[in-house]
């Protein structure tokens, strides 16, 4: 009788579902296998550069001086796009799914979501050929008026500056921050919203205790999708950027960053010039990778509290 219980209760393994387990443990273990390739590749190729004395590395300084004025022109421009991003991408997002008619919230939507198709490299020829002249005259203004703050204290006469860049990678990260964070808020659950709204809460009481809570694992993973594009971007950036000199100071040319150094000298590039643009590679998929992970470790720790569980 007990044996006869125990087999009837023993869940049944459908041949589907022993084919697609399989497939999603293949999958997963072929990511982690290419990852792993990706990171031996990078220390292999870029040791030479790494270990090289520092007289035959660019700049005659080492290996390390020569790629921080990098590492900050990425992660700089990076943070100033998701920082001038974030808020919009949130804003859009709450309109379109909170407040806006549904016809005009599709509309918008299908808008953002055809932003994100358009090539980078239209993006950097727009910057550089059009935005940059536009913020020329502010760039003036604030030499002037705020040249007591360093990295305000220059200006550049083409606007093909840091800042420019920056600006532009916000505008190309938005539909990334706006889509997940959509999806995320039209995810609430409607009892939330409903008991919020039957306490006696205005419509943004009600989003700010209801709506927000639970979006924001969501709008953090959806933050750090467009952080990782802004960090990995290429050629919007060597496009629109003038390289030049490493400078604190973001309205002047100057600066570069890696996929940028990178794009640009990795044709020509021989021996251990090669090994050097290819160890800042390596840097820059420590950076990457260390900002998923980051990222990964506050969206568990934030889903604890979205109400989602």
């Amino acid at each position: 009788m007990t044996r006869a219980t125990s087999s009837a209760h023993k869940p049944v393994r459908r041949p589907g579902d022993v084919v697609f387990s399989s497939l999603s443990l293949g999958s997963g273990i072929l990511i982690l296998l290419i990852l792993a390739l990706v990171a031996v590749f990078l220390i292999w190729q870029g040791m030479p550069a790494l270990t090289a004395e520092r007289e035959e590395i660019s700049g005659g300084e080492g290996f390390f001086s020569y790629v921080w004025p990098l590492v900050f022109g990425t992660v700089v421009a990076s943070l100033i796009a998701m920082v001038l991003a974030t808020p919009v991408a949130v804003g859009i997002a709450l309109f379109v799914s909170h407040y806006a008619p549904r016809r005009v919230g599709n509309a918008i939507g299908f808008v953002i979501d055809l932003l994100a198709a358009v090539p980078s490299v239209v993006f950097g020829m727009w910057g550089m050929a059009v935005f940059a002249k536009q913020l020329v005259p502010l760039y003036d203004w604030l030499s002037q008026n705020l040249a007591f703050i360093p990295i305000f204290d220059g200006r550049s006469a083409t606007g093909r500056t840091l800042l420019t860049a920056a600006v532009v990678l916000a505008v190309m990260i938005l539909p990334i921050i706006t889509s997940v964070s959509r999806e995320v808020f039209l995810q609430t659950p409607r009892l939330h919203e409903e008991a919020a709204l039957a306490l006696g809460a205005t419509k943004w009481e009600m989003i700010r205790t209801a709506v927000l809570p639970f979006g924001a694992p969501g709008v953090i993973g959806g933050v750090m999708l467009g952080l990782g594009r802004a960090l990995g971007e290429t050629m919007a950036v060597a496009i629109i950027l003038s390289p030049g000199v490493f400078t604190w100071v973001l309205t002047a040319s100057g600066n570069n960053t890696i996929p940028a150094e990178i794009a640009l000298n990795f044709p020509e590039a021989a021996g251990l010039r090669l090994s050097e643009l290819i160890a800042a590679g390596l840097v820059l998929f420590v950076l990457t990778l260390a900002v998923n992970l980051f990222a990964r470790w506050i969206v568990e720790k934030r889903s604890e509290f979205s109400g989602a569980n």
